[in-house]
């Protein structure tokens, strides 16, 4: 066995009413500037309220940047960026979905260093830690305030391009399920598979490890017992709070292991076609899983069982055919699409989304069978 590593935030608060924390955090960090960096939805529904209050208790002047949008791209990290600077920050507190935390993490390190974007998008090492960061997270999803990753498309390469190094891990999270209370059915659908996606890629991956396994299986338990839950009554605090811990473990689990190959053909979609990443997970989370049970059978026992799946008496091969059932029919239960005609995808895409999807060596490399081009072209021409 080769040695492993897990990376986690510095500080984690959590439980219903934990965002009440962030004055006292405020304060340990002896802050009198605070950036919060969020999104028009996040703001829109009132959820920057209560914390920017709590800031202004604790003695600090804050300031909010509301403009991220979903899967943001190169210009527009930059121009967040540049409304970002002119001022002496003791902290970047990130407030909403992926998008805003990983907006916020990458732009507390370059406030930090003299480092252009581009150059991070092209594997520079980021030289040291930037201004310390709070995560709090307003969706169950993307686990981005436990991952030392943050996603940014590069639009004229029609891919998103994860940046990763253990300096954007943030310094403190806080995770208070009230914080996710009102999000919409179809937002609790796409951002909890693509939580249970992390899970399930990061228990399967070849980086797999003691941490991974023990920290995956809760999470897939968590999702899987609340996320259908979570999406017919949005206002149940203990099917929110399963969800909010279950994408915080899914975090956790990039940070010490990988997703594979439903991440990596998932990029393209998003890249080209702008498909949102949750969604694009969980359309091709059953497909891909059913290609990689060959020979791993044993391994989707496990998920199988945390699942909550009654597979007594059953062989490892019908355990892992039931538990692929068991993803075509979360699917279609949270609403989520079965193929990709509604965004006009055709064959003659194919070409594009195989090479796209190709390039995404970092992933595909992990996956637990290998997959070359003709396997990821017959998984596409599947989903159409």
């Amino acid at each position: 066995m080769s040695t492993y590593t897990l990376l986690n935030a510095g500080r984690i608060h959590a439980g219903p009413g934990s965002i009440e924390s962030l004055k006292d955090v405020v304060a340990d960090f002896a802050a009198k500037n605070v950036l919060i960096i969020s999104d028009k939805g996040v703001a829109g529904a009132g959820l920057i309220a209560r914390p920017q209050a709590l800031i202004e208790e604790a003695g600090a002047r804050v300031r909010l940047i509301d403009n991220t949008p979903p899967e943001p791209d190169v210009g527009q990290v930059e121009a967040i960026l540049d409304a970002a600077k002119g001022a002496d920050w003791d902290l970047v507190i990130g407030i909403g979905g992926g998008s805003a935390m990983d907006v916020a993490k990458i732009v507390a390190v370059m406030l930090g260093n003299d480092v252009k974007l581009r150059d991070l998008l092209n594997k520079a090492p980021i030289p040291r830690r930037g201004v310390p960061t709070v995560m709090v997270p307003t969706t169950a999803g993307t686990g981005s305030e436990a991952t030392p990753n943050s996603i940014i498309l590069v639009p004229e390469d029609e891919l998103k391009v994860g940046i990763v190094s253990p300096k954007l891990m943030p310094d403190c999270v806080i995770l208070d399920p009230l914080m996710t209370l009102g999000l919409p059915p179809a937002i609790t659908a796409s951002t909890g598979m693509d939580a249970l996606t992390h899970a399930i890629e990061c228990y399967t991956s070849k980086k797999g490890n003691p941490f991974a396994e023990m920290i995956a299986l809760k999470a897939i338990t968590l999702i899987s017992r609340s996320i259908r839950r979570a999406f017919t009554d949005g206002k149940n605090v203990d099917a929110r709070h399963d969800m909010t811990l279950g994408a915080f473990y899914g975090g956790m689990c990039i940070a010490t292991s990988s997703t594979t190959a439903v991440h990596a053909l998932a990029y393209p979609l998003g890249g080209k076609y702008r498909i949102a990443h949750g969604i694009s997970n969980a359309i091709l989370l059953p497909y891909v899983m059913q290609f990689n049970a060959v020979g791993n059978e044993a391994k989707f026992r496990d998920v199988a069982a945390a699942m909550g799946l009654d597979i007594a008496g059953k062989s490892d091969a019908d355990a892992a055919t039931a538990m692929i059932e068991a993803l075509y029919a979360l699917n279609r239960d949270l609403d989520i699409p079965s193929d990709l005609k509604r965004w006009a995808i055709t064959e003659a895409d194919l070409d594009t989304l195989v090479e796209g999807a190709a390039k995404v060596t970092r992933l595909l490399d992990n996956n637990p069978r290998p997959m070359d081009k003709d396997d990821i072209r017959a998984i596409y021409r599947r989903l159409l």
